[in-house]
């Protein structure tokens, strides 16, 4: 079996982010970029799948952006990934552009499997796997917090309102990670080591014959400021003028 995990860098959310000059994106000059956690969820339940004795025969890890990607696909691959594919374009991709690279790639590399987390933390859309299933006409389960091979099938657990959904899913499949479904590692210095010399292949919109059809627009971004200044007031009167008269409302 042949399983492709999608990997995402998003920024840090424990560094600081800066805006760029035009106001409409991120300065990734100023910017740290780590493996989007839900992803690094779905690689890590890649490789279990290969340790707790399924017939793994490849994990492939794809990333598309600009240089960000490179060092978190080398992480991938110090966890265990065999192969990475680096689609290095630093246009904006929405999520309807990615499902279609992912598409290419599953076109060319012909995966069982396609692995993601459920979401990026950077713009939570929660969309991909869902373009992705629906363009391949494959099944899906998303939002998976245990999984289960029994069969040839893969028996997925989603939590729901109503309490524990278990859903059973011939392959190919794609499967989108909730936070619930495991840890991932830490890698070891000699495992990074080793990463160097796993191949990371290159490759281009052009190259596999897309052309990007922007879908969203972002007209503008602005930094917000999380500071706050306590007043101790002495009479309750004085908290309801407060209230009434300066108390800004957000809609």
């Amino acid at each position: 079996m042949k399983i492709l995990v999608t990997l995402k860098s998003v920024p840090d959310p424990d560094q600081p982010i800066a805006i760029n000059a035009e106001g409409n994106g991120l300065d990734h000059a100023a910017t740290t970029f780590i493996i989007n956690p839900f992803d690094a969820i779905a690689v890590e339940q890649a490789v279990r799948m290969r340790e707790d004795g399924q017939e793994v025969d490849e994990i492939i890890v794809l990333s598309i952006g600009g240089m960000e990607c490179e060092k978190n696909l080398r992480t991938a691959l110090a966890m265990g990934a065999d192969r990475a594919l680096w689609v290095k374009d630093v246009g904006r991709f929405d999520p309807w552009n990615v499902s279609r690279v992912v598409h290419k790639v599953v076109d060319a590399e012909q995966p069982d499997m396609v692995i993601m987390g459920k979401q990026a933390v950077d713009d939570d859309s929660n969309q991909v796997g869902q373009f992705l299933a629906a363009q391949l006409s494959w099944p899906q389960a998303t939002f998976a917090s245990g999984v289960e091979v029994s069969a040839g099938r893969l028996v997925v657990q989603r939590e729901v309102d109503q309490g524990i959904e278990r859903l059973a899913v011939s392959v190919p499949v794609v499967m989108t990670c909730d936070l619930r479904l495991n840890e991932p590692r830490y890698t070891a210095l000699p495992a990074i080591m080793k990463a160097k010399r796993k191949p990371l292949d290159r490759t281009s919109l052009k190259e596999l014959g897309i052309e990007a059809e922007p879908r969203v627009e972002v007209l503008g971004i602005e930094a917000t400021s999380s500071k706050r200044e306590c007043v101790q007031l002495e009479h309750v009167d004085e908290l309801i003028s407060r209230l009434r008269d300066e108390a800004k409302v957000i809609t």
